[in-house]
């Protein structure tokens, strides 16, 4: 048995071996839970995993108690989603959202479901992790989930070039 894993190794771990967004398929939690099991994850961190997850349906269902501004946002971060994001993952964040990648409201997403994990601060690797999951989970959003499916995948390429 593992020890305690990091949440977002467990959320990796299902989005890179369950979802399969090619063929519109899915394992059921049962069977994602039992292999997750089986590659040695402490349940109590799989409940978090699959929690988070949960955490995110809802917020793709859930309409904005605000209106989006189509034109510059500033946002202020408060001191634990500062610490958590750092400078580099809110100026990534500002970045796609600047090139329209996300928009206001993905935005508020992902700083929710970075919160929502039980780890320390994050870095930029991971930051893009946990953007990749939102933008999967958020339909019409193919083009900018494809960009930054290259994104992460390609990772001699910086968001600066």
């Amino acid at each position: 048995m593992k020890e305690s894993t990091d949440v977002l190794d467990i959320l990796m771990y299902i989005f890179e071996n369950f979802l399969d967004e090619e063929e519109g398929t899915e394992a059921d939690q049962e069977s994602i839970e039992a292999e997750l099991n089986a590659a040695g994850f402490l349940q109590s961190d799989i409940n978090k995993a699959l929690n988070w997850m949960e955490g995110l349906a809802e917020l793709q269902t859930q309409s904005p108690n605000w209106v989006p501004n189509p034109g510059f946002s500033l946002r202020h971060y408060d001191t634990r989603e500062e610490q958590k994001l750092g400078l580099e993952g809110q100026g990534f964040l500002i970045f796609l959202e600047q090139t329209g990648v996300i928009d206001q409201q993905l935005r508020e997403t992902i700083i929710d479901r970075v919160m929502a994990l039980d780890s320390g601060d994050i870095d930029l690797e991971q930051l893009k992790w946990v953007i990749l999951m939102v933008l999967f989970n958020h339909p019409g959003r193919e083009e900018a989930y494809a960009w930054m499916e290259d994104m992460v995948f390609d990772e001699s390429r910086g968001y600066l070039h």
